[in-house]
């Protein structure tokens, strides 16, 4: 945002004797702190160390990696992890847009989200958009897992499931303070405080971010609160009961630049008025149920409300505003005078209950856990446009205004049950993991607008079933070592307002998306100072969803696209001088890498072909362009877009015994296509041809005083200033310019 930097004295006193207040509670406890009790939580992974007997690929972004790297947004974090590419957008991650293997990024569609094992974009079922994100402050680690025992999450089994791990409530009271201010006006604040209770323990957690966005015009304020309290009941009963709100308030638009504006001023945002503000509630409780030495039963029940209201000039780069046909606006000269906006309102009202038992058995005589559970989760969407008469508008405007008004009253409802069972088998070096998860998913849509023949709207229902099976086995040769191979289906269900028509009610012929999934790799451990993974995979598709354009909005149709292929490997490595030399003083190199060889379409698909005048013959156009006529192009053989063919992430670091760590992090992302067709001709709104690759520079320092539990740390993102395009869906958008922060952290 433009404008200084300002603190709130108040605030920061606030926060200053709430950590003296807790410091001094610490030091008044006359009896020892209690042993932490175990987290009733639901984890992907667990343990680094559990890695070992996963029959597929897997990572995990521990606490250090995150705090000495200094990463400011979720998207940092993941470029660390093989087969992961990650868009930027806004320049906050606050919607990141992430692709695995290949996979189209937009708004992390592909992909599923948890937090704690909880799902949390606004509806898994019926919009699966990653239009909310946490800040990535407040995850003590990330687990990433891409093979076949991702069937035990659902709905979505197709890239990979990222699980973010809040931290638990500590065994002694204390907490820490971070306050990081930078250029572009950033300020990042972070208070956690915690206390055991008896055999019991709370834990708060807020996090504070504002600051410049990645061009003008564009800036986010966010806050970002937690409680969490465990209870330890006795007889083999625990709780966990966690509260959050989240509030954002951006100026941000949701259009990217045309040729021209990019050339003129790659960072530019003529939309200085669009805005979005987004509030969410959320609470979960988890309970925890230790039936014997061999097994647990865990029961989740979750719900939280988002409102997101996003009032916008522009919903892409052919528009310059949105209302240009109206005489009132006559174009971009009175873009912020008498030019409309269109509000996207969106309430998601989403909760649902989950219980999972884990049981060590013996099966036939041979050891065996299983994993079984079932889910039942229920959204409702209520969806709303409502379109202003001026650029500052947040009510309708004048019924006789042509741009102004109701124009989109939708609900949208799903309820999804899902079951799974998962069985290990162990036998000597080997462990075999069949696996099989049922999804059905109900949708209905009602349309509160009159529409033709229907004053009163119109409405449709539907369903789904899918079965999706998974086959996991692992050999361990040796002692830190091990083979995986997996196979599994997946599945992503459409979207509520892709399957059930808007004006008719009607039922769309729109499959789910299903695929074959298979993996090979090894990890290892060679040794105390290194380790390795490296997987080669495939996801064969027999039929993939696909906007018949990229530019779309909201007005974007969705495709069966039929048969897509991904296929390539992914390696990820740890170098540690510490471990290989003996030595004290640790240099260190950790490094990921994907290679994509294939990722291309099989048969034909709709798309927009240019009629002529401006126009260029194959360009993909808008469903709302009426220049453009549907028709049916072969696009075997051609490259998926926004699939890049190389991606690399590499640390060099130092860490000493005194408490410096030093890192290097280079980001490599190779050329990638900007739309189905793989065209190269550059067109005036920037939504076609390709991307170039690029490599970006980052770099932390940080120094602890351990005696005073103080780190002082400086940061700089984007170190070269490089200016470069990350995105083209919907015109240019420019990657984020360099930062550059400097703060403390205070324990206590």
């Amino acid at each position: 945002m433009a404008g200084p930097v300002s603190l709130n004295l108040d605030r920061v006193t606030l926060l200053l004797g709430l950590s003296l207040f807790l410091k001094a509670t610490a030091a008044a406890q006359q009896t020892p702190s209690p042993e932490g009790y175990e987290l009733p939580a639901v984890e992907v992974i667990g343990r680094p160390e559990a890695l070992g007997g996963i029959p597929g690929s897997g990572t995990v972004l521990d606490n250090e990696t995150l705090t000495q790297s200094r990463v400011l947004t979720t998207n940092e974090a993941l470029r660390k992890v093989p087969g992961t590419f990650i868009r930027d957008e806004e320049g906050f991650g606050l919607r990141p847009n992430i692709g695995i293997r290949g996979l189209n990024p937009t708004r992390s569609t592909k992909v599923l989200l948890l937090e704690d094992g909880i799902p949390f974009t606004l509806a898994p079922y019926g919009d699966n958009g990653a239009y909310y994100h946490p800040p990535v402050d407040r995850f003590d680690h990330i687990e990433v897992l891409k093979g076949s025992g991702q069937i035990l999450f659902g709905p979505q089994t197709i890239g990979g499931v990222i699980n973010y791990v809040t931290p638990g409530t500590p065994t002694r009271t204390g907490g820490f303070l971070t306050l990081a201010p930078g250029n572009r006006d950033y300020l990042n604040g972070h208070l956690r405080l915690g206390t055991p209770l008896g055999s019991s323990g709370l834990l708060f957690d807020y996090v504070r971010k504002q600051g410049d966005g990645a061009r003008e015009n564009i800036g986010s304020r966010l806050n970002d609160v937690n409680l969490k309290a465990l209870l330890s009941l006795g007889g083999g009963h625990s709780l966990s009961l966690r509260g959050n709100y989240y509030n954002e308030d951006s100026r941000v638009t949701y259009s990217g630049l045309t040729e021209a504006e990019y050339l003129a001023d790659p960072r530019q945002n003529p939309f200085k008025n669009d805005s979005m503000l987004l509030d969410r509630w959320g609470a979960s409780a988890s309970h925890r149920l230790v039936l014997s030495e061999t097994g647990s039963l865990t029961t989740t029940a979750y719900g939280y409300l988002v409102s997101r209201d996003w009032w916008r000039q522009s919903s892409n780069s052919s528009q310059r505003p949105n209302d240009a046909s109206d005489p009132a606006c006559a174009g971009v000269a009175n873009l912020n005078t008498t030019c409309g906006n269109e509000g996207r309102l969106r309430d998601y009202h989403v909760w649902g209950i989950e219980p999972r038992l884990r049981l060590t058995h013996q099966l036939i005589g041979l050891a065996s856990q299983m994993d079984v559970g079932a889910r039942a989760h229920f959204e409702d969407q209520e969806r709303r446009q409502i379109n202003g008469d001026a650029p500052t508008s947040r009510t309708p405007g004048a019924i006789d205004d042509v741009n102004s008004g109701l124009r989109e009253n939708n609900d949208r409802e799903n309820q999804a049950y899902s079951a799974f069972l998962q069985n290990r088998i162990f036998v000597g070096d080997w462990s075999f993991t069949p696996g099989i998860r049922v999804e059905h998913v109900r949708y209905e849509r009602t349309n509160l607008l009159p529409v033709a023949g229907n004053p009163r709207g119109v409405s449709g229902r539907t369903s789904l079933t899918e079965i999706i099976p998974g086959f996991g086995v692992t050999y361990a040769p040796a002692e830190g070592a091990t083979l995986f191979a997996g196979v599994h289906r997946g599945f992503a269900p459409p979207r509520t307002e892709d399957i059930i028509s808007n004006t008719t009610g009607g039922v769309v012929e729109l499959d789910a998306e299903l695929s074959w999934n298979y993996e090979a790799g090894v990890r290892s451990r060679v040794h105390s100072g290194a380790q390795i993974e490296a997987t080669v995979f495939r996801m064969d598709f027999s039929n993939q969803i696909i906007p018949a354009s990229l530019a779309g909005g909201t007005g974007a149709t969705l495709t069966s696209a039929g048969r897509t292929l991904h296929q390539g490997f992914e390696v990820a490595a740890r170098l540690d001088g510490a471990g290989l030399f003996g030595s004290s003083h640790n240099v260190y190199l950790r490094g990921a890498y994907t290679y994509l060889p294939t990722a291309r379409f099989e048969g034909s698909r709709f798309v927009y072909v240019g009629t002529g005048g401006n126009d260029v013959a194959g360009k993909v156009y808008d469903a709302q362009d009426a220049s453009g006529s549907r028709t049916q192009i072969g696009v075997t053989g051609r490259r998926l877009p926004y699939a890049p063919r190389h991606l690399l992430s590499a640390t060099l670091g130092f860490a000493a015994p005194f408490g410096l760590d030093t890192r290097l992090e280079a980001v490599y992302v190779g050329p990638q296509f900007g739309d189905a067709l793989n065209t190269s001709i550059l067109v005036a709104d920037g939504q076609q041809a390709g991307i170039g690759g690029y490599t970006i520079w980052n770099a932390a320092v940080n120094y602890t005083l351990a005696p005073i539990g103080t780190t002082l740390f400086v940061t700089a993102k984007n170190l070269l200033d490089k200016v470069y395009v990350v995105d083209r869906v919907r015109g240019i958008i420019p990657g984020s310019p360099r930062l550059i922060q400097g703060g403390f952290t205070q324990r206590f």
